[in-house]
């Protein structure tokens, strides 16, 4: 069980490498310090202790807003593990598990957090970490009846090297977070992460890719069916964007690997719209939960939900077919199901006038773009 649960933020370093001090840093609207006691304040946790040293004092007027418990290190000169010492001193005997974070690893999702104390409640285990596409990243969940032993540790390699001894009972759980391993020790980190910051809710390629097959383990037809369906969606979009819309092609590609990540359940759009919510991926659940039934507005500039949906029209597995011909064989087969028929039917009228916004605007048809 999770039972009582405390982050130990680390802040108390030199910031050498970066020239600016980091917790203090703008990072998508707030200070990178506030962005970390946010983190696990949205996952639950109330107890957000954080580790000072290096210009303590500029930080106490903001960490006294937070209303965080300020750990002291004195030693702070010694390196980060003096300061993982500083926080583990803290931990009383009613704390069962702990985090700790490195404030240079800001953008954790919370969703990651989460799924930790989510495995953690399940599961006895000394160490839980967090892992995306095979690499164990920031941060990691403790049990908090090791932490003298850890304090304790005196050898090389830090709190990675102490937690070895654990290893054995150790669990990694799968996330669809690369924001577990990037840091921001220098002014071309920090750069990263600022634009990264601007685009949290859109997740990358290896994040779908992560969610699908490790977290969500989809069955592999339907992660091929999202692969074709992206590579005709994102063909239109680059055509479209040549011809004056305005749409992200990264937030397009992301919704059609994803579009499909609830299939099998009663009205998996809005079911995998719901998840992706939940999961901080907001910028690709609308076209998500609008796959299967859109409505189509001529006054209006062609969406993104718009050209996922025609494409996973066109593409039948993965293969790329006329819509008369991918809506052909469903027509036949509910012939005498006139309601599903009439769903089928609209579904098919929609596609058609999605295709003929589509190629008006372009000033050529599907076939010539697609095919070209």
């Amino acid at each position: 069980m999770a039972g009582n649960v405390v982050a130990i933020v680390l802040a108390a370093g030199f910031s050498e490498r970066m020239g600016e001090f980091k917790p203090l840093l703008p990072l998508g609207g707030v200070t990178v310090l506030e962005r970390c006691v946010a983190l696990f304040r949205n996952a639950g946790i109330d107890d957000v202790r954080v580790v000072t040293g290096h210009r303590g004092v500029e930080l106490e007027p903001l960490l006294e807003r937070l209303g965080v418990r300020i750990v002291v290190n004195p030693q702070y000169r010694e390196g980060m593990f003096s300061s993982v010492v500083a926080g583990l001193g803290t931990l009383g005997a009613e704390v069962d598990y702990f985090f700790v974070l490195p404030v240079d690893v800001p953008l954790v999702r919370v969703a990651t957090i989460r799924r930790l104390l989510e495995l953690c409640r399940q599961e006895h285990a000394d160490v839980i970490y967090p892992r995306f596409m095979g690499k164990r990243g920031h941060p990691p969940l403790i049990a908090a009846r090791h932490a003298r032993k850890i304090a304790a540790w005196e050898g090389e390699g830090g709190l990675k090297a102490a937690l070895a001894r654990w290893e054995p009972a150790a669990l990694d759980v799968e996330v669809a977070d690369g924001n577990i391993l990037l840091d921001m020790d220098t002014p071309d980190d920090y750069n990263l992460l600022q634009e990264k910051a601007e685009r949290l809710e859109i997740p990358t390629t290896e994040e779908c890719r992560a969610l699908m097959e490790n977290v969500l383990c989809v069955p592999e037809q339907i992660i091929r069916h999202g692969r074709g369906v992206a590579l005709v969606a994102t063909r239109l979009g680059d055509e479209l964007n040549r011809a004056g819309c305005c749409l992200d092609i990264h937030l397009l590609e992301g919704a059609c690997l994803l579009h499909d990540l609830a299939k099998g359940g009663a009205d998996h759009g809005r079911a995998g719209a719901r998840i992706l919510g939940e999961l901080g991926f907001g910028a690709v659940a609308e076209p998500v939960a609008t796959h299967m039934d859109i409505s189509v507005n001529e006054g209006e500039a062609i969406s993104a939900g718009e050209v996922l949906y025609l494409a996973d029209k066109l593409v039948q597995g993965e293969r790329l077919l006329p819509l008369a011909e991918r809506f052909r064989k469903k027509m036949e087969r509910y012939a005498d199901e006139p309601v599903i028929l009439d769903n089928v039917s609209a579904r098919l009228k929609t596609a058609q006038a999605i295709q003929k916004r589509i190629e008006s605007k372009l000033g050529r048809t599907l076939e010539e773009v697609l095919t070209g």
